[in-house]
């Protein structure tokens, strides 16, 4: 017998692509041009993305229902 468990605290990682509208390098996040907005992790800087470059970010929910980054990189 097989059993298929699912969480549904959404610590499974996403992925979605979208065109960056704006990086705010104090705050460590971007907003993409649906208005999703990361948090950067430590290790992504801000300064290394810019307005208008297309992404593909891999991020999980976190309990408290914050976006939380695991990668970033530009989407082909």
């Amino acid at each position: 017998m097989i059993i298929a468990l699912a969480s549904s605290s959404g610590a499974f990682a996403k992925a979605v692509t979208g065109t960056i509208k704006s990086v705010d390098k104090k705050g460590d996040s971007i907003t993409l041009s649906d208005g999703t907005t990361f948090k950067l992790p430590e290790g992504i800087e801000a300064e290394t993305l810019k307005a208008g470059e297309k992404v593909v970010v891999t991020y999980s929910t976190t309990a408290a229902g914050k976006l939380k980054v695991s990668d970033i990189h530009q989407a082909k």
